[in-house]
């Protein structure tokens, strides 16, 4: 059986454990899902000492960025940004661990907004829609521009994925 979890602090905000034993349970994927509130991360290291089983983990508020430095590899997109929200657990043949960092919320966040974009760019193009833009000296039509509320883990992804976009903010 493989074990997943979910590492932050506090928890009680999350409904990750219920959902993804109910999900484990529905597919019939031998696994648990735990949630870890680990109120420092300097505890990480002894969770994992405890739990040989574990296949990976997500990671939530506050500990997207704190994580990092706890990790053997970072994904490309993840180091970029500079926040992690899953990593992988994997063994080497000698039986080392080694954590490795992703950034998922980048993936969901770009892709639910690349269709409104292409559609909202489209109509634009068009004529049938103006986005006006205020600016100090008189206003600019057809800008796209976004506002970003927040500085941590899951703004780093935000900020990210609209810079890929072509979106300043």
């Amino acid at each position: 059986m493989k074990r997943y979890g979910l590492l932050g602090h506090p928890l009680s905000h999350s409904f990750s454990a219920g959902y993804f034993s109910e999900k484990f349970a529905r597919e019939g994927i031998d696994a648990v899902f735990d949630n870890f509130d680990v109120p420092v991360i300097e505890e990480l290291p002894r969770l994992l000492d405890r739990l040989s089983d574990l296949a990976g983990f997500n990671v939530t508020i506050p500990y997207k960025q704190a994580v990092i430095p706890f990790l053997d590899a970072l994904d490309a997109e993840a180091a970029a940004m500079g926040a992690v929200n899953v990593v992988k657990v994997t063994r080497t043949p000698d039986g080392r661990r080694l954590l490795t960092g992703y950034n998922t919320d980048l993936i969901g966040f770009r892709e639910s907004l690349r269709p409104l974009l292409d559609q909202l760019r489209a109509r634009m193009a068009a004529g049938s829609a103006t986005v006006v833009q205020p600016v100090a000296d008189g206003d600019q039509q057809g800008i796209i521009q976004a506002l970003v509320l927040g500085t941590g883990g899951a703004s780093k992804a935000v900020c990210f994925g609209l810079e890929q976009l072509g979106v300043p903010y």
